[in-house]
């Protein structure tokens, strides 16, 4: 690839004391968002219903620990702008510059390796349209991908592959509710809109092109760090399976904190220079310590955020072009934090209601919808705890109360089972036949016993009965299997099961 220098290069203004400063900033962002790290998202990783109704907002303004992490990070924001407007500022963003140089001045032939080396990846595993949960049967999909990745070489045809990354997630609405696209539409219309920019002739254009990779990973990670909020219980799965992931933080504690992390420190992309670029770092290291304990798929999956990010800690420039007086003012991060978390709660929360309803949908047979296929390399969530020889026991979750959310959903889950099973059952009593009907009436009866032990281990502590749930689950399912070859050896469709 040519080399394209960046339009903006400061002069280097690096004193003595500055890489210095740069690293102890380092080390308190690091330090603070500590409980986040080594976050994943959850829908690679464990099952999830999108349309389910979320938890109420109020939940979360009732939560001491959100609010202590706001507080916190709040104070970090305010403490780098102080810092910010001072000599030491300078001298740090002077040495941030100094040791980023290289990489800001092939910044452009970094982002578009990196962009082609992912699109090369999603080609290579095969199956998915942008990301490891948006699966597709069409083979055809990844070779529209490595078309995407080869456009990458040649200004010329750098906008063709920005169609290309519009086009795939269009195409994914076929298979997959807006909702749920949502969660990468701000990233892939950034990374888009970044190599129509990076090919342009203009400079007027050109000289935007890192700002929109800025606000479309800031604009992702607001948006799908509420899910820790709207959906913790998602989240389960994963902290029960790799309890280390918590350092030692109680699951309720950790989930809520984590979240006020990502979301702050996406909103803080979006700020001046020396915050965006220490929250650029924090981010850096919370991603990266993602990666050993959830493997390829993490590192794939991220890849385009990771090196977004890279590109906003290394970036030069100190132009603000949106409301740049409100952004330079200390009054302006608690206001724009707190605007922030309103358009984006009000935004979730408000388009779930209109595309779902106030209630959701209904929740049931959850592990069938996990995104991520069982390995037995790798087990996690549900699909690990119901495969037998795992002993079903090992971090399961806290006893429940009535009144508890979690149990509240147990008990609709199983609501809408034995429905479920009563229906099919009265439309398997209809051939008069008493064979036929008995194993036709039988199979929703056997599935029905499956679904509300995958919801005991889901929902239920006792190890005894998680034991008894897994030891169903296998012996069900092998009756179920019988009894369908027994029907079609006779040419009878089964009922609806």
């Amino acid at each position: 690839m040519s080399e394209h220098r960046t339009d903006a290069d400061p002069g280097r203004r690096a004193g003595a004391d500055a890489l210095p400063l740069a690293a102890a900033a380092t080390a308190a962002m690091s330090t603070l968002l500590w409980p986040a790290a080594a976050s994943a998202h959850v829908k690679w990783f464990a099952p999830y219903i999108v349309g389910a109704a979320p938890a109420p907002v109020g939940d979360t303004l009732a939560n001491s620990w959100f609010w202590l992490a706001l507080a916190l990070v709040l104070g970090f924001f305010l403490a780098t702008r102080a810092v910010e407007r001072t000599g030491a500022g300078t001298a740090i963003l002077a040495g941030m510059d100094r040791v980023t140089d290289p990489l800001w001045r092939r910044l452009d032939d970094f982002l578009r390796v990196v962009i082609a080396a992912f699109f090369v990846a999603v080609f290579a595993v095969g199956g998915v349209y942008l990301t490891p949960d948006l699966k597709t049967p069409a083979e055809w999909v990844s070779w529209l991908q490595l078309l995407i990745a080869a456009g990458l070489f040649s200004r010329r045809t750098m906008p063709l592959s920005a169609v290309g990354i519009i086009g795939l997630w269009v195409l994914a609405l076929r298979d997959y509710d807006i909702f749920h696209l949502l969660d990468y539409l701000a990233l892939g219309v950034a990374v888009a809109a970044y190599l129509v920019l990076a090919a342009s002739d203009r400079p007027e254009w050109r000289r935007h092109r890192f700002e929109v990779l800025r606000w479309g990973v800031a604009i992702a990670l607001m948006w799908s760090s509420l899910e820790k909020f709207a959906y913790p219980d998602w989240f389960y799965p994963l902290v029960e399976e790799k309890p280390f992931l918590t350092f030692g933080m109680p699951r309720d504690v950790f989930i809520p904190m984590a979240g006020v992390a990502e979301f702050t420190m996406g909103f803080g992309l979006l700020w001046t220079p020396l915050v965006r670029r220490m929250s650029a770092v924090a981010l850096f290291v919370i991603f990266n310590a993602a990666v050993y304990p959830f493997g390829r798929i993490d590192l794939i999956g991220h890849a385009l955020i990771m090196a977004i990010i890279v590109a906003i800690a290394a970036d030069h420039t100190r132009d603000l072009h949106v409301l740049p007086s409100l952004r330079r003012s200390f009054a302006g991060v608690p206001g724009g934090l707190a605007a922030a978390l309103a358009v984006f709660v009000a935004g979730y929360w408000g388009l779930h209601m209109a595309l779902y309803g106030i209630g959701g949908v209904a929740v049931a047979a959850l592990p069938e919808r996990a995104t991520h296929s069982y390995s037995a390399e790798h087990p996690h969530g549900p699909q690990a705890l119901a495969s037998i020889g795992v002993d079903a026991g090992r971090a399961a979750p806290a006893a429940r109360r009535p009144g508890d959310r979690a149990t509240d959903r147990a008990m609709a889950e199983n609501r809408v089972i034995m429905d479920r099973m009563h229906a099919a059952m009265a439309e398997a009593a209809a051939s008069g036949d008493p064979d036929i009907d008995f194993v036709r009436g039988m199979i929703p009866h056997h599935q029905a016993a499956v679904e509300m032990a995958e919801v005991q281990l889901r929902y239920g502590s006792d190890p005894a009965n998680r034991e008894l749930a897994l030891h169903i689950i296998e012996e069900q399912r092998r009756e179920i299997d019988a009894m369908r070859e027994w029907l079609r050896e006779r040419g009878i469709a089964p009922a609806s099961d």
